[in-house]
C-alpha cells in the first residue's frame, strides 16, 4: 500500500513538473516558430502552430538590415564584464560578512537587497546627467558598471550564503600555515566555494544579458546590445511580429545554448551546502 502511494506521489510530481515547464518554455517555442512564418501568418487568427509555410526571409531581412554580429559582440562584453567586476568586488565583501561579522552585517544585506526594490525609473534622471557629465553615455564601460552595481546584492547574497557553508576552522588552519589574507580568498576560500562562485557567474551574466530599462535608456548606436537590437524592430508603422520574433529567436540563442551546456553546473551550485 505505501509502495503505491510512493508511485502515485512520485508520478504526480513528474506529471506536475512536465506542465511547469511546458508553460514555461511554450513563449520561447512560440517565438522561435513565428520567426519562420510570413507576417501574415504570424498574426493570423487562429493562431498556426506547425502547419504553415516554413520560411527563412525574417533571418535574412534581420541580418541584411542590422549588423547582427555588433549587437552581440556589446552584449558579451557588456555581460560579461559587470560580472566579472562584480565577482571581483563581491567576493572579498561576502567573506568579510560570512567570517568577520558584525553587529550591522544583517542590517547591510537586509539594506543592499532594499535597493532591488527601488523602481529603476526613479533615478534615471539623474543616472542620465551622471552618464552625461563623465561622458559614459552609449559606452560600453558605462553599462558595465551599471549593471554591475544593480546586480551586486544578488551576487554579495548568493556568495555570502555559500561562503556561510564552508567551515571556518579550514580557513584559521590556513592562517596558522601563514596564508595571508589574499592567498586564503585565491587560495583556500575560492576553490571551496567554486560550484557556488559558478553559478553566481552564470545567474548574473544571464541577468545582465536579459537586462532591458537601462540598456534601452543608456545606449544609442555605439554600446547598444542584443536589447536594443530586439527593440529596434518595433516601429511607428507597428510591430513585425514574424522579424520581430526572428531578432528575439537570435538574440535569445546565445544564452539557451550557454544554459543548456552548464545546466549541471548551475544545478549543482545552487544546490551547494543544501546536504551536509
Amino acid at each position: 500500500m505505501a509502495r503505491n502511494v510512493t508511485s502515485g506521489r512520485k508520478t504526480i510530481n513528474t506529471l506536475a513538473a512536465w506542465a511547469i515547464g511546458i508553460l514555461i518554455f511554450f513563449p520561447i517555442l512560440w517565438t522561435i516558430l513565428t520567426s519562420f512564418k510570413s507576417e501574415a501568418q504570424a498574426i493570423s487568427d487562429p493562431p498556426i502552430f506547425f502547419f504553415f509555410d516554413w520560411t527563412l526571409e525574417n533571418y535574412s531581412v534581420v541580418q541584411e538590415r542590422s549588423n547582427y554580429m555588433r549587437f552581440l559582440w556589446n552584449s558579451v562584453i557588456i555581460a560579461g564584464g559587470s560580472t566579472i567586476l562584480g565577482i571581483i568586488i563581491a567576493v572579498p565583501a561576502a567573506w568579510s560578512m560570512a567570517f568577520v561579522p558584525s553587529n550591522r552585517t544583517k542590517d547591510i544585506l537586509l539594506w543592499m537587497l532594499s535597493t532591488k526594490m527601488l523602481p529603476a525609473v526613479g533615478v534615471l534622471y539623474p543616472m542620465y546627467l551622471l552618464f552625461i557629465k563623465m561622458g559614459l553615455l552609449d559606452t560600453r564601460i558605462g553599462l558595465v558598471i551599471v549593471l554591475m552595481l544593480i546586480n551586486m546584492p544578488i551576487i554579495v547574497w548568493m556568495l555570502y550564503t555559500y561562503f556561510r557553508e564552508i567551515p571556518g576552522e579550514i580557513l584559521e588552519a590556513s592562517r596558522m600555515d601563514g596564508a595571508s589574507l589574499r592567498d586564503e580568498i585565491i587560495y583556500v576560500l575560492t576553490p571551496m566555494a567554486l560550484p557556488g562562485i559558478a553559478s553566481t557567474l552564470l545567474l548574473n551574466f544571464i541577468l545582465a544579458w536579459n537586462e532591458a530599462f537601462w540598456t534601452l535608456n543608456l545606449t544609442a548606436v555605439n554600446a547598444a546590445p542584443l536589447t536594443a537590437f530586439i527593440a529596434s524592430y518595433s516601429s511607428p508603422e507597428g510591430l513585425f511580429f514574424a522579424k520581430l520574433s526572428a531578432a528575439s529567436t537570435m538574440a535569445i540563442a546565445p544564452i539557451l545554448l550557454l544554459g543548456w551546456f552548464s545546466q549541471k553546473q548551475l544545478v549543482r551550485g545552487l544546490t551547494f551546502g543544501a546536504v551536509k
